[in-house]
Order: structure tokens, then sequence, then C-alpha cells
């Protein structure tokens, strides 16, 4: 079993930056893709941002030039630096962690969400 857990979300003002953490841990053998979904109310999970094993990275076109995906291999954690947030990122954010555990089951694991509000 794979434990998501994230933290750093928060209220913030048009313009400001926001830091959210993700940590995965459990029966892990090796770890692929880690990354960032967000839901808006009332509207689909979209994909925010995502970073491989071999650090290549993919993002959203609405967020590409504000947010930056990184990750630590070693701890299993990725973080989501979002900069220059504007009322639209307004959401909640949810981790997801893809991988290898040590039965050799594949796996895919969800994190419980945070909250993003933007706003002034």
């Amino acid at each position: 079993q794979v434990q998501v857990v994230e933290s750093g979300g928060g209220v913030v003002q048009p313009g400001g930056a926001l830091r959210l953490s993700c940590a995965a841990s459990g029966s892990i053998f090796s770890m692929n893709a880690m990354g960032w979904h967000r839901q808006a109310p009332g509207k689909q999970r979209e994909l925010v941002a995502a970073i491989t094993s071999g650090a290549g990275t993919n993002y959203a076109d609405s967020v590409k030039g504000r947010f930056t995906i990184s990750r630590d291999n070693a701890k299993n954690t990725v973080i989501l630096q979002m900069n220059s947030l504007k009322p639209e990122d307004t959401a909640v954010y949810y981790c997801y962690a893809q991988g290898r555990t040590i039965m050799s089951t594949t796996f895919t694991s969800w994190g419980q969400g945070t909250q993003v509000t933007v706003s002034s």
C-alpha cells in the first residue's frame, strides 16, 4: 500500500505565490511519474503538472511559465512552486504518484487534496 500526503495549500492574493509539497510512502519499489491535478468547483479535474523519474516535465498550457514542478527521487517527494497566481487557479489540488510496489504490482495513489484559493 502506498500513501500520498499533500501540504502547503492556503489563501493568497492575485500575483502571489504558494508552494505545494507531496510525499509518497509505503511499499514502494520504484517510482515513475509524480504530479498534480486540480479540480475547481463545477469543473472537471485537470492535469496541472507532472514529472517523470528522469525529470521530464509536462505542464498545462494555463500554468506554463508560472508553475514549476520538481522532485526528490530519494525521498519520493514532489514540489509544485506556483508563482503569479490568478483567481482561476483556485481549486483543490491533488497529488498523485505512479510506480511499482515491492510486490511487483503497479500503483497509482492519490492524496486527499489541498485547497488553494486566490482572492483579493
